[in-house]
């Protein structure tokens, strides 16, 4: 027997430490292999996760609302709107250079201008004449414009019956020929009846008419 043990001591070199671990690593792995064994790993299927009654009834209101043709989530919101949502409209006839300087890409500079073509038009009829300002960029004008509302209720109208050369010109719309021609009209004429028989007649352009037209009282 001592000789047995004497060979496998001398054939394996091992130390009586080393004997030992080994001893024990081989334990373990035995001890893993039989809970391994005894208590195989369970896999969970998809049907087996545990659902709670809200997402049971929530899945189901989504399934209703999907067959009825109403179900309408957040993400789909018109992104337009939703930006409007979270500003302050401001009315481009009442606002202040204050108020249009916390605008995004409004300065000092185009705040004043804004504000300074506001009263050579005697107010703004749409939010699009913005785009009439001077230096100011498209992009910024796409970037404000849901923020802004104009009402051509508020403008100031010229009686254009009545109104003297003065009147017609301080209006940025009308070029010094058009004022000659339409007191001429209104001298050779008498009463004019609308912005059509301006046109019709020759005496303002098509474009000048479209424009001018939310400013003209025809009394």
């Amino acid at each position: 027997m001592d000789t047995f043990r004497e060979f496998f001591r001398d054939w394996f070199g091992y130390s009586r430490r080393e004997r030992r671990s080994t001893f024990i690593l081989l334990n373990i792995i035995v001890l893993i292999a039989g809970i391994r064994y005894f208590f195989p790993i369970h896999q969970m299927t998809c049907t087996e996760l545990p659902l709670s009654r809200e997402w049971i009834a929530a899945d189901s209101a989504a399934t209703v609302e999907a067959e009825r043709g109403t179900y309408s989530s957040a993400p789909t919101q018109d992104p337009v709107r939703r930006s409007s949502a979270r500003y302050r409209i401001l009315d481009l006839n009442t606002c202040d250079s204050t108020s249009l300087e916390a605008l995004p890409g409004i300065g000092p500079v185009l705040s004043a201008r804004i504000i300074k073509y506001r009263k050579l038009l005697g107010g703004y009829a749409s939010v699009g004449q913005l785009r009439e300002v001077y230096g100011l960029p498209e992009e910024t004008f796409e970037l404000i414009s849901g923020r802004l509302s104009a009402d051509s209720l508020d403008v100031a109208r010229i009686r254009i019956n009545s109104a003297a050369y003065s009147d017609l010109g301080r209006h940025p719309y009308f070029q010094k020929n058009e004022i000659r021609a339409i007191l001429k009209y209104r001298e050779l004429s008498g009463r004019i009846t609308g912005v059509e028989e301006l046109v019709n007649n020759g005496v303002i352009s098509a474009e000048t008419a479209r424009k001018i037209v939310p400013y003209l009282e025809f009394d």
